[in-house]
């Protein structure tokens, strides 16, 4: 199973730059695949087909519009722990059953929890499809729990975040730095959850949390392949219809929100095994679901002029022109519910203290504030953004992940295929504004991750 967020501006950081031979054709080009077909079963099942008939091969993703920002307080880590448990089995299908056939038919499968939606997906080929759409249909509702498969996968869970987040310095620096940038709203949990939560987390929240968000007119079904929708909608029905919508789902997730940042705050993690020190800066932004018309794909474009490649705004003052670090980054989180993040990072060169990095980082989000992007950097950064879209559409999982996690964050279909033209239409004030209103240190976390030098113990001496 892997715990991720997916990419939020859809493909951003697939490339960093694009071909220059191909610049002007890609400048001109929009979402190329086919436009994938969509219906809705009576109990509430959404269904999404994307052609792609290149490969006599399917994926099938299963996404359920609830993560670990929906989990009841004081159960934190609860969606990714049901994540792994349903992998346990049903009375028709026991445990082992479905990940055995995938395998036996040469195909592979995962899963994966976000803050705001668990995914289950498998990779067959074609003639398969059906008997992947009974295995979920059937797990759908009729995951069976004991406390002896239950407990140890617990302490799988436990394992897990020993060694993704205990014993990893700067996964333990993100975990702060969100718990400190979201004051109120359930972001700031960890999506693997707090470490004494996981411990007491059992069979019955297991089950209550899979009974109250896990049902059809709760989920996204998309099917990526070589495949019609005309084929599709009746297996569909067949393996779906019958289910029940679970009616206490509301229409709207709403969740507690942000204050208005009135302050910057710090964080400052010290870790014996760090070898290379690190400073991020996380923003809090409105993401493509929250933002208004235009700021998204402007926050999509700023963050690439700042920290997409060599040629970035960062990457020419800190590392070239400065030669205060030896790398540089930025990136918009904007697949999100909620308000997301703006994130900016620097590894300084030994020697350099954060302050330095501070002040040319602040030096050229001012700059940036107050002038416009030139007309060129603004073109090359569109360039590699809308390349990137192209490119990626030649993954056929990767279209599938588009779409789902587009349609359970608020957005749709026409959004993901718009977005070329969006990244396309952004000025070159839109990024200033977007800089000047958005990049304010008030609405900031910075945090510094450093090696802590622990003092060494005088000898005894007899």
């Amino acid at each position: 199973m892997s715990q991720h967020r997916l990419a939020v501006s859809l493909v951003a950081g697939l490339l960093s730059t694009a071909p220059l031979s191909a610049s002007h054709a890609i400048a001109q080009t929009t979402i190329t695949s086919e436009r994938p077909a969509s219906f809705a079963l009576r109990n509430g099942l959404q269904v999404v087909v994307i052609p792609d008939h290149r490969t006599p091969v399917v994926t099938q993703m299963m996404w359920y519009k609830v993560g670990s920002a929906d989990e009841t307080p004081g159960k934190s880590g609860l969606a990714h722990f049901l994540e792994h448990l349903m992998f346990k089995g049903t009375a028709k299908h026991p445990a082992g059953e479905f990940s055995q056939t995938v395998l036996r038919v040469g195909g592979n499968e995962n899963a994966f929890t976000s803050t705001d939606y668990t995914g289950y997906f498998q990779r067959v080929p074609r003639e398969q499809l059906g008997k992947m759409m009974e295995f979920e249909a059937d797990r759908m509702t009729g995951l069976i729990l004991h406390d002896e498969n239950v407990l140890p996968e617990r302490d799988v869970v436990l394992e897990e975040y020993n060694m993704r987040v205990a014993n990893n310095p700067d996964a333990r620096l993100t975990e702060q730095i969100m718990a400190a940038l979201y004051l109120n709203h359930p972001y700031g949990r960890p999506v693997i959850g707090w470490h004494r939560e996981i411990e007491k987390l059992d069979r019955e929240d297991a089950l209550a949390f899979y009974k109250r968000f896990y049902a059809p007119n709760n989920a996204i079904l998309i099917i990526a392949g070589d495949v019609d929708a005309s084929e599709i909608r009746p297996m569909v029905e067949k393996n779906f219809a019958d289910i029940p919508a679970q009616p206490s789902i509301p229409a709207k997730r709403l969740r507690p929100q942000e204050p208005t940042p009135v302050s910057p705050r710090t964080v400052t993690l010290a870790d014996p095994r760090v070898e290379q020190p690190t400073l991020r800066r996380y923003y809090l932004v409105p993401s493509a679901a929250t933002a208004a018309v235009g700021e998204s794909p402007a926050l999509d474009v700023l963050a690439q002029l700042m920290g997409g490649g060599a040629n970035s705004y960062l990457y020419r003052s800190l590392v070239i022109d400065r030669q205060l670090a030896i790398s540089t980054g930025a990136n918009y989180q904007g697949t999100a519910l909620d308000p997301s993040q703006f994130v900016i990072s620097a590894s300084p060169k030994p020697g350099v203290e954060f302050a330095q990095i501070e002040e040319a980082i602040d030096k050229v989000i001012a700059d940036i504030a107050r002038n416009p992007p030139r007309a060129e950097d603004l073109e090359r950064v569109k360039t590699q953004l809308i390349a990137a879209s192209i490119y990626a559409q030649d993954n056929q999982a990767m279209l599938a992940r588009w779409y789902g996690g587009a349609l359970t964050t608020g957005l749709s279909v026409d959004d993901i295929r718009s977005w070329p033209d969006r990244i396309r239409a952004v000025t070159a004030e839109q990024v200033r504004e977007a800089a000047q209103a958005w990049l304010d240190k008030k609405r900031s976390v910075t945090g510094y991750l450093i090696k802590d030098v622990a003092p060494k113990r005088e000898e005894k001496r007899s």
